[in-house]
C-alpha cells in the first residue's frame, strides 16, 4: 500500500498562483480561461479521487479481553456460548499460533507500540508511540474504552475519546476512583452499571460522534475489556445460565475442549493434551462442598465471557446499522493466558453482589489454557498463547473460517495499522527518539499469503523467559533451567529435548541474552544466567510450591 508521512501534507499544492498572489508564472505563459478551467476541473477530480481513496482506508476495531485462556471462546473449543464471536471467526480468520507477553500491562505496551515491553519504556511508554498517536496524525478518529493499566491517561497518548478505568482491575458493578471520561474523573455509577456493558455503550457514543463530526474519516477503536479478569463478578442472568454447567468438573470438560479443538482442526493431532497439574486434584476426589464451590466460580467466569460476547454482538449490529461493517477490520485477542491466582474475598456473597470478590485458581485456569500447560506470567504456551480472530469483509482474502498456523505476536498490530492507515512509523515523536519497530504487518496473512515471518520472537516477564526461532522454542520457568521444545510437533511442550541439542540451547540462550540487553534494555539483575535447578511447582493458587 502507498505510504504517506504523518508529519506532512499528503498532497502538495500544484495549482498555479494568481497574479494577486504574485504568481511566478510569466503572463505570456498564462493559460486561456477555458483551458485553465478544464485543468482546474481535472485537478479537482484527481484530488477527489485521491480523497476517496483515503476515505477507503479501513476502520479498525481492536478488542483485547483480559485473562481469557486460549480455549475460552467457543471457536477455540469452549463450552461457553460465544455465538457472536464465533460468527466473526466463521466469516473471518483464526490464528493457531498467536502470542502475547503473558501479563496484563506488558501485553498492552506491546499491543499499542509494536515494541517489546521494556524497550518501549514499560508502562511509561517513554520510548514508544501508540497506534492512536500514529493513526490520529494520519487522519483517523481515535477512541478507547476500558482498562488502561499504563502511565498517564489514554487522552495523553493519542486517544481523542476515552471512557474507562486506569487501574489494572476494577469492581464490575461499582467501579473505582480511576474511572475517567475524556481525561476527567467520572463516577456516574447507577444501580444497573456493569463495566462490560458500559464499555460498548460508550464505544457506540464515541463512534456516533465521530461519524457526525466527519463521516469521511476512518476510525480506530480500542476496546480493552476488564472481563474476564477477577473479581469474577457476573450479572445474575449470565451466572444462572451456567450455574449447573460445570458439575462434571475440570477433567471431563478439559478433555471435551481438547476433542473439539482436534475436530475443528484448530490444533494438530500430534499435539498431545498436557496433563492436569500435579497440585490439582482429580474432580472425583473433591468433597460435595468443594465441587459446589468450584462449579459456581467457573459459572461466574463463563457468565463474564458470555457478556463479552453479547456486547460484541451489540457492537457488530451497530457497525452494520451505520454502514461501516464491511470495511472495518475487527481483531479480537487476549492479553495473556488464563490466570491461576486465587485471591478470593467475600465468598459468602453472590457474584452479582458488588461485595463479592471471587477468583478461580489453577484448577480452572488449566482448563482455560487447553491444550497447553502453565498459565499467566509463564512464557510457556499456556501463558503466551492467545486467540486471535480477524474479520474484515472488504479486505480479508482468506477462506471464511480458515485457520492459519503462521506465528504472530502482539507487536505485529502496530505495523498492521500503519499499513492499513497508509502512513509511516516515525523516528521521533514529541521531541523524543523512538525505538525501532519490532512488529511486522499481518496484512500478507490476511491476504491469504505466506508472509516472511520474524527471524525470532523474544519473551520476558519477571524471571520467566523464552525465545522462539523456527521450530525451536527455548523457555525457562522462574529462571530455573532452560527447556527446549520443537513447537511445530510438540506445541504443548511435553518433551524437553535440551539434552539432545545443547548447541541449540547455547545459540538461543545467547540470542535471548543479546535481545534482552540490547533491544529490551533489561537491567543486569534481570538477565542473570538461569540457575540450572529443577523448575518449581505451583500450588493451586498459582504460588510456588515446595517439591
Amino acid at each position: 500500500m502507498r505510504k504517506i508521512r504523518s508529519d506532512g501534507p499528503a498532497f502538495p499544492s500544484i495549482l498555479p498562483e494568481s497574479p494577486a498572489t504574485k504568481s511566478p508564472i510569466p503572463s505570456r505563459l498564462a493559460m486561456p480561461a477555458p483551458l485553465l478551467s478544464r485543468c482546474v476541473t481535472l485537478l479537482l477530480l484527481s484530488l477527489w479521487v485521491a480523497a476517496a481513496h483515503a476515505g477507503d482506508r479501513p476502520n479498525v476495531v481492536l478488542m483485547m479481553v483480559d485473562d481469557l485462556g486460549y480455549s475460552d471462546f467457543g471457536c477455540y473449543g469452549s463450552e461457553i456460548e460465544t455465538p457472536h464471536i464465533d460468527a466473526l471467526a466463521d466469516g473471518g480468520l483464526r490464528f493457531r499460533n498467536f502470542c502475547n507477553t503473558a501479563k496484563c500491562h506488558s501485553s498492552r505496551v506491546s499491543l499499542l507500540t509494536g515494541l517489546y515491553c521494556d524497550q518501549a519504556g514499560a508502562q511509561s511508554l517513554s520510548r514508544g508511540v501508540t497506534i492512536a498517536e500514529v493513526l490520529g496524525a494520519a487522519g483517523y478518529h481515535t477512541a478507547m474504552v476500558g482498562k488502561w493499566h499504563l502511565g498517564a491517561e489514554p487522552t495523553d497518548r493519542g486517544f481523542q475519546k476515552y471512557f474507562g478505568h486506569l487501574s489494572g482491575a476494577t469492581n464490575f458493578f461499582v467501579g473505582d476512583d480511576t474511572f475517567r471520561l475524556n481525561g476527567k474523573k467520572w463516577n456516574d455509577f447507577d444501580e444497573d452499571f456493569y463495566t462490560t456493558d458500559a464499555n460498548i455503550a460508550w464505544a457506540e457514543k464515541f463512534l456516533t460522534q465521530a461519524m457526525e463530526e466527519d463521516p469521511d474519516k476512518p476510525f480506530f477503536l480500542y476496546v480493552a475489556h476488564n472481563a474476564p479478569h477477577y473479581p469474577l463478578q457476573a450479572r445474575e442472568e449470565d451466572f444462572r445460565k451456567y450455574e449447573h454447567r460445570y458439575e462434571e468438573g475440570w477433567d471431563k470438560l478439559r478433555a471435551a475442549r481438547y476433542q473439539r479443538q482436534l475436530e475443528m482442526g484448530l490444533i494438530p493431532k500430534a499435539w498431545a493434551l498436557s496433563p492436569r497439574p500435579e497440585h490439582v486434584p482429580a474432580w472425583d476426589e473433591l468433597s460435595e462442598e468443594q465441587r459446589d464451590w468450584e462449579r459456581r466460580r467457573m459459572a461466574a467466569f463463563a457468565g463474564m465471557v458470555d457478556r463479552v460476547d453479547q456486547t460484541t454482538g451489540q457492537l457488530v449490529k451497530f457497525l452494520k446499522e451505520k454502514g461501516v461493517y464491511d470495511n472495518t477490520l475487527i481483531l479480537i485477542c487476549s492479553d495473556n493466558g488464563a490466570c491461576p491466582f486465587d485471591r478470593t474475598k467475600g465468598k459468602e456473597f453472590d457474584p452479582w453482589d458488588s461485595r463479592s470478590y471471587w477468583c478461580y485458581d489453577t484448577s480452572w485456569s488449566h482448563v482455560g489454557n487447553t491444550p497447553f500447560r502453565l498459565h499467566k506470567q509463564n512464557q510457556h504456551e499456556g501463558g503466551i498463547s492467545s486467540p486471535l480472530i480477524a474479520h474484515w469483509p472488504a479486505g480479508l482474502k482468506t477462506k471464511p473460517g480458515e485457520i492459519t498456523d503462521q506465528r504472530a505476536h502482539l507487536i505485529d498490530v502496530m505495523a498492521t495499522c500503519i499499513e492499513l492507515g497508509e502512513t509511516e512509523y516515525p523516528a521521533q515523536w514529541s521531541g523524543r527518539n523512538l525505538e525501532p519497530l519490532q512488529g511486522k504487518s499481518l496484512l500478507p496473512i490476511l491476504a491469504g499469503k505466506t508472509r516472511q515471518g520474524h527471524d525470532f520472537l523474544y519473551y520476558h516477564f519477571a524471571t520467566n523467559r523464552a525465545i522462539q526461532k523456527g521450530k525451536w522454542k527455548l523457555v525457562t520457568h522462574r529462571a530455573s533451567q532452560w527447556e527446549l521444545y520443537d513447537i511445530e510437533n510438540d506445541g504443548t511442550e511435553l518433551h524437553n529435548v535440551a539434552d539432545q541439542h545443547p548447541e541449540v540451547v547455547a545459540e538461543l540462550s545467547a540470542l535471548w541474552q543479546k535481545t534482552a540487553t540490547e533491544t529490551d534494555h533489561l537491567k543486569p539483575t534481570q538477565t542473570r544466567p538461569v540457575s540450572g535447578k529443577t523448575p518449581p511447582l505451583l500450588n493451586k493458587n498459582g504460588t510456588p510450591a515446595k517439591r
